[in-house]
């Protein structure tokens, strides 16, 4: 089979989609799903967050997204993260077919992550980036068991785009409480803060490892 990957250049998930492409025999690493102009058995498509017009999608036998909730539970924007937030341990990853709506596609498969509950930002994604490999090595492993999708069922929520804002701390909850909130921030990009007295405040947050 020939395997494509995509995702979006100049974001995290970009090391992890090369060592994705080391692990796969006769694949392609892709930026712009403009880029891949022939035929392919199976497109991964990963950390990518540009609209996939209908004409390229028919080009491939499968398009294939990974998103982090049980789909169709908590479609849209960082659900892994929302889910951290909403005291959830084990997170729920859906392999799906890519179409034409917001995370609408038919099922392949789903398999949970499992967290500690102290993992921050930076061991959150690489957990989430392996378990997503591992993915679609299994899907690649054992196509024959997974190769046929199933429809979506039930009722489907959202999660809406975090930004900057969403890393504010409440100054009157102890750090206790806010814990899930400071694992997820960024500490470059989004930075946990507070405002006290009209002046804005960032912390950072890292693990201090004897």
């Amino acid at each position: 089979m020939k395997i494509a990957i995509l995702t979006s250049l100049n974001q995290w998930f970009v090391p992890y989609a090369i060592k994705l492409k080391e692990e796969i025999d006769n694949s392609e690493l892709f930026f712009s799903h403009k880029e891949i102009d022939q035929t392919y058995s199976i497109v991964f498509i990963l950390g990518y967050h540009k609209i996939i017009e209908k004409q390229y999608l028919d080009l491939h036998q499968h398009n294939i997204v990974v998103h982090e909730s049980a789909l169709p539970l908590g479609k849209g924007w960082a659900p892994m993260f929302w889910q951290v937030l909403e005291e959830k341990s084990s997170i729920p990853f859906t392999m799906f077919e890519a179409g034409l709506g917001i995370d609408d596609g038919d099922i392949y498969m789903q398999k949970d992550l499992v967290l500690t509950g102290y993992e921050l930002n930076n061991e959150l994604r690489e957990k989430q980036a392996k378990h997503t490999i591992n993915m679609c090595l299994d899907f690649l492993t054992n196509y024959d068991n997974h190769k046929v999708a199933k429809k979506q069922k039930g009722k489907e929520t959202f999660y809406k785009k975090r930004t900057s804002k969403d890393s504010e701390l409440n100054i009157n909850k102890s750090i206790k409480e806010q814990f899930n909130l400071l694992r997820i921030v960024d500490n470059k990009n989004y930075p946990a803060f507070f405002l006290i007295n009209d002046k804005k405040y960032k912390i950072k947050i890292e693990e201090i490892k004897e």
